[in-house]
């Protein structure tokens, strides 16, 4: 049974930084293409940033040069790191597991929330 929990989530101002963490176990983490998530109150869940098994990254046009996704397959973890972070952020992010690194995401996190405050 695979499992992934976030960890780092909080309330931060404007221009803040936050670091998100996604902890994998159940599966051979290293195979897999991983994704962030975020679905802000009222709005669909979209799709902010991937990376593959071989570390190739994908970012939503709304994030870019402000968020940072990585791995560490010794740790079974994923990483997102936000910085500038703006009030339009505020959302639950969440992880997820791209069985055949092709958007097919068939397990995810509880999710961790991130508040940005003006």
């Amino acid at each position: 049974q695979v499992q992934l929990v976030e960890s780092g989530g909080g309330l931060v101002q404007a221009g803040g930084s936050l670091r998100l963490s996604c902890a994998a176990s159940g599966s051979i983490f290293s195979r897999n293409a991983m994704g962030w998530y975020r679905q802000a109150p009222g709005k669909e869940r979209e799709l902010v940033t991937t990376i593959s098994s071989g570390g190739n990254t994908y970012y939503a046009d709304s994030v870019k040069g402000r968020f940072t996704i990585s791995r560490d397959n010794t740790k079974n973890t994923l990483y997102l790191q936000i910085n500038s972070l703006k009030p339009e952020d505020t959302a639950l992010y969440y992880c997820a597991r791209d069985l055949t690194g092709w958007g097919e995401y068939d397990y995810w996190g509880q999710g961790t929330q991130v508040t940005v405050s003006s």
